[in-house]
This record gives C-alpha cells, structure tokens and sequence, in this order.
C-alpha cells in the first residue's frame, strides 16, 4: 500500500472513531440526569408540594417569576400595575404558546386561578390566592384581576402558581395530568412520563418563547436514601443530586469529577404542639395514663420545651454544618429577617425549672411525629429532640413517617392528629408573610387561613398584625408589621423554630449549577461547564 492510501484510510478511521465518539459526547450534554431525595407524589400542577412544584415549574409558568433570591421579576406577564386598592392589571407577554401549539391568553389566566382557588387537597395554592374575588379578561394580552381587599403580595403570590391550559385542563383529574393529555404547559420543557415513586421524565420544548435549552431530555429520578444518591454520582450515573447531607459532602470535595454547590435556603424546621385539645392524643402523664389535662396548652411548657434545643449541635453535629440555628421564620438576607429576634438559648436547667413551674414536677410522656424522607437529616434530627427533651422530664419517643403519609395524619379529619409534630416550611413566594399566613395565623379553612397551623396557635394580636401587615402598601411599615408578628408567635410558643436548612448539591465537574434560595434543583440553572 502506497504511504497516499495508507494516510487516506487512517483519515477513514479516525473520522469512523471521530463518527462513533461524538454522538456520545453530544448526547451526553443534550441529557440531564438528576437525582432527588423528595417524591413527585402528584401530577396535577395545582396540589402543592415542594418536589412536585421543582419538577412541575419547567412545564407550568406561573405569570410572574423569581430571580435568585425569590424577588419577583416578568414572567408570563411582561409587566403589571396596580389600578387602585383592589384592581391590578397584567399585560401578558405576547408570542407565548402552549405545547399544543395554542396560543396563551387571558382566559388561561383566568381558568388557572378560579382552578387552583376550587381544588380539594392536603396541600394547594389557595391561601396565596385567597385574596383574589375575580379574574376578568379584557383581550388576549391584557388581564384585569380584583381582590377582596387591598393586596400589595398580589405580585409575589402570582409567583407560585404554573398556569395552565384553560382547554386542555378542562374538567381534567389527576389521571389526566398524569398520562399528559392535559399536562400542557408554556415552560421550556414538556411532561413525558413519570412513574410514581420512581422518576418524572421531560423533553425539550423547541418551540419555547424563550432561550433554547441545551437539554433534550431531564429526569428527575427519586433516590431518597442519602448515601445511594451520592453513589450514583460518583458513579456517573447522575450528573446532580439534591439534599446532600452534611455527613456526605466531604465525599464531594477535593474530588475531580464531582463538586459540592451550597447555599442559604428559605427552608425552616420547626415544632408546632397542641395547643386545642384537653384531651391530646399522643400525650400522657409520667406513668403512660391518658390525661385530661393537656400540658402543651401552657406557654411555660411550651418555652420550656423550646429551652430544651440545642439549636447550634443540631445544626453542627446532627445536620453536619448542613443547617444553620433559628430563632425566627427568615434567614438572614431574606426578606422578613430581624436581627434583634435572637434564638432561644439552649438552658435545660431552666426548662426543667419552667416545668415544675407549671405543675408538671415530674414531666409526662410525648410522641413527636416527623418526616423521614423529606431532606438529609430530617429523622436523625428528630431523634435528637426527643432525646433533649427526655433529659428535662418529658419522655419522648418518636414516629418517623414518609411525606405522603405524615401530611395526611398530621391534616387529619376535621383536625391534625398529632400532639407535637416536627414540619419544614418555606413559602414558595419567598415572602414572609406568607409563612405567617399558613403556620401562625389562626386557622379558618373558609378564608384559608392557619392552613398549616396544626397546633391550632391562636393569638388576636398576632392574627391583626399580619392582617395589616397584608393590607399595607408601604413596604417598610410592611416589614415592622411581620417582625412584630413574627416575635409575638415565637414568644408565645405558636411555633417553635429549630433550625434553617443548607441547600447542598453535588454536580458533576463538567456542570456549573446556579443556586436558588427556595433550594429548587431547576434544569433551567444547569449548564454546561465553560
């Protein structure tokens, strides 16, 4: 063979290998794989979840979106204005279509909203919605929305809800959504498959108004124990993971092929108690006897249980630096923080001594119930309560349940089941208020308020500050309104915080990941590494 067709069919193989290789490495960044610790537990866009809400928010827009630090920014609405009090109006972002092909327009505005305001749920978008009296379309592109009440969160509310096809979504149920015949949305990706307790599988939406994707394809795969899901990344077989725990990220540093994003999240544990029942369920005397008497409606109690934290070793020690001690439902840098509300201090002694105070010189006996399979840490923690709170008399053990169980008992029927139960909160608008709304304010299921309330906490000054805090146009007014709220409960024991959660994720080194303070693993902030 001559050296002319000997350097001829080198250049034949390596353009064969060239042929071979390429493909691999353009489908490598044309798929993404992510794995999460929390379960799509519903398709429908409209039942509030935080993983459903992660996944479902690249398929449903809501009409005002957030930037980084959950600031409202244009969305699905190219601006709005404020008509007076009680009348806003939207000008929707013109050129905006559905994967169906059909065009997005006020009526969709409309359907979305009464939609969400009607749906029956353990968890939905109605008390950020609940001050909404009606939704008129003026034409196409522009939307006229009237509230009950003067509502200057009207905006940052809008942020929580995707907006969904007023023909495709009619008279649709959950099967509906779940098999994509009404799951049509304007966001950047479209609903494929999603396989209950498994995986919820996206492909790119070419047709998008906005910048084109580099991913064809997402899935978001549920791998709830911790430590598989660090394997998986290791291994390659993921290119994200959520939820890394403390005790996991040294695994992630120095590392090549992996790194370990981390960020201040919005997201806060705490403990709400019985405050409304004489008789509570889960509580009993030192001896194991039902009681009449229900110790948790004492605020003496509840500070001494408070008392009885140590904040700073959950945060440390039992979270691994994952987390960051509390004493209020805003991290710092986020909008409701107040430095002058300080966390409780850890003294065992004077909880002890509160104890005795209130008549219980003996403690009595509790079951704390709590998540297990919500984030990194979350049954380990509870673990670790029910220790301390052991230590100062009130013997405590603990029922540690999957989300979709633990949401249902602690609803209840008619009333929340447990006694004390330990919960994670974050208002999905990032506004403070909000988390007020649905843990501190009284409850009243007709105007959804206290939706979460699940110790029933009622207190007429607190319930008249957030009112007004609501009502008020002046943000500074505004903000002193939620910190006087937010001290009263805190005092008062309405909610007792533990600690706010890390954000941690590890990504593949050929990634850059771009944080949000809601903690949400979006596709939408994932790009190739430069």
């Amino acid at each position: 063979m001559t050296l002319k067709r000997r350097l001829f069919s080198h250049l034949k193989a390596v353009a064969l290998v060239a042929a071979i290789v390429l493909p691999v490495t353009t489908a490598w960044t044309q798929e993404l794989r992510i794995a999460m610790k929390g379960t799509v537990d519903s398709a429908d866009p409209h039942l509030l979840f935080t993983a459903n809400r992660n996944v479902q928010i690249h398929v449903y827009e809501p009409l005002v979106f957030q930037d980084r630090f959950l600031k409202p920014i244009p969305g699905l609405a190219d601006s709005w204005k404020r008509l007076d009090d009680t009348n806003w109006e939207f000008t929707l972002r013109a050129g905006v279509k559905f994967h169906d092909g059909s065009d997005f327009t006020a009526r969709d505005v409309a359907f979305s909203i009464k939609r969400a305001q009607e749906i029956m749920g353990p968890r939905t978008y109605r008390h950020y919605l609940k001050d909404i009296l009606r939704v008129e379309p003026i034409d196409d592109l522009h939307v006229r929305i009237i509230t009950s009440v003067p509502s200057p969160l009207l905006p940052i509310n809008l942020t929580t809800l995707g907006m969904v096809s007023a023909q495709a979504a009619a008279d649709a149920g959950p099967e509906d959504f779940k098999s994509g015949k009404a799951a049509i949305g304007t966001g950047p990706y479209r609903w494929t498959s999603w396989t209950p307790g498994q995986r919820v599988v996206l492909d790119r939406n070419d047709a998008y108004w906005g910048a084109k994707e580099p991913w064809a394809k997402v899935t978001f795969r549920t791998v709830s124990n911790d430590g598989a899901r660090v394997a998986g990344l290791l291994s390659g077989d993921d290119d994200v993971i959520d939820a890394v725990s403390g005790s996991l990220a040294a695994r992630l540093q120095n590392q090549n092929k992996v790194k370990l994003v981390s960020d201040t999240s919005i997201f806060f544990l705490y403990l709400t108690l019985d405050q409304f029942r004489d008789n509570s369920p889960f509580v009993t005397d030192s001896e194991g006897h039902a009681m009449t008497r229900n110790p948790l409606k004492d605020v003496r109690v509840r500070e001494a249980i408070s008392l009885a934290l140590n904040r700073t070793g959950l945060a440390e020690r039992v979270m691994d630096g994952a987390a960051t001690p509390a004493g209020q439902i805003a991290p710092e840098g986020f909008a409701g923080y107040d430095p002058a509300l300080k966390q409780t201090a850890y003294d065992p002694q004077r909880a002890r001594q509160l104890l005795h105070e209130a008549g219980w010189p003996n403690g009595f006996q509790l079951t704390l119930h709590c998540l297990n399979d919500r984030y990194a840490g979350d049954s380990q923690t509870c673990q670790a309560i029910a220790s301390m709170l052991t230590v100062i008399g009130i013997k405590s053990k603990v029922e540690a349940l999957p989300a979709s169980i633990f949401f249902r008992r602690a609803a209840g029927k008619g009333e929340p089941e447990f006694s004390a139960a330990m919960s994670i909160f974050g208002s999905s608008s990032g506004d403070p208020i909000q988390s007020l709304i649905a843990i501190v304010e009284s409850f009243d299921m007709e105007r959804n308020h206290g939706v979460n309330n699940r110790g029933r906490y009622s207190n007429p000054k607190v319930d008249r500050l957030i009112e007004r805090a609501q009502e008020t146009f002046d943000d500074e007014e505004r903000d002193k309104l939620v910190r006087q709220a937010t001290a009263l409960a805190v005092s008062d024991g309405g909610l007792i915080p533990i600690y706010f959660l890390k954000s941690n994720w590890g990504v593949s080194s050929k990634l850059q990941l771009s944080p949000r303070g809601d903690g949400y693993t979006m596709a939408t902030l994932i790009r190739p590494a430069p």
